[in-house]
């Protein structure tokens, strides 16, 4: 087996072809497991690989600021939304649990980002909408937050992200369908 050479992190590379780690991991299972059909791994491992990673980075500019991505995207769900949200609305929007959404709507509100109004009929719902403070916070971090992301993906031309955009759209349709995420409105 041709020797792995590279920088730690750096994909392995393997006869002169650079491979991502997924590939080593597959081509492991065709060695031990000639028989399998590896390559749904393939796209399964490398979605939820470059998704660890991508969470990771995406947290960094936002961590200067003091938030992490999940905090920035109920401040931005509630401002492209422009209008008030229950906490059961923000799950949805968010893919978060009430429980994961409740805990960052407190911190939030401490904060002085997010304001709480009870519902007039029942007490036990309540609105959330941005506070001024809010409101400039994400204007202020949304443009920097896309340039950051822009960087990510830099190393791919645009042709190169429009077409994995339209892939990965695909693909969400195809699991919000089987998996029961959330449909179209």
């Amino acid at each position: 087996m041709p020797q792995e050479t590279g920088a730690p992190g750096d994909p392995a590379v393997h006869g002169g072809t650079r491979q991502d780690i997924v590939a080593r991991v597959l081509t492991q299972w065709q060695r031990v497991m000639p028989e399998l059909d590896t390559a749904p791994m393939g796209v399964i491992g490398r979605i939820n690989r470059c998704a660890a990673l991508l969470q990771q980075a995406a947290d960094a500019p936002l961590a200067r600021e003091g938030f992490s991505r999940a905090e920035f995207d109920i401040l931005g769900t509630l401002r492209r939304e422009d209008r008030e949200l229950t906490p059961g609305q923000i799950a949805r929007e968010t893919f978060a649990s009430g429980a994961a959404v409740t805990k960052r709507v407190r911190l939030l509100e401490e904060k002085g980002l997010i304001a709480r109004r009870p519902d007039a009929r029942d007490r036990r719902v309540a609105h959330l909408s941005l506070t001024p403070e809010g409101s400039v916070l994400i204007d202020r971090l949304m443009p920097d937050q896309l340039a950051y992301e822009k960087s990510l993906l830099s190393g791919l031309d645009e042709g190169q992200r429009a077409e994995l955009a339209d892939v990965l759209g695909d693909l969400l349709l195809l699991l919000e369908g089987r998996v029961g995420g959330r449909t179209g409105r």
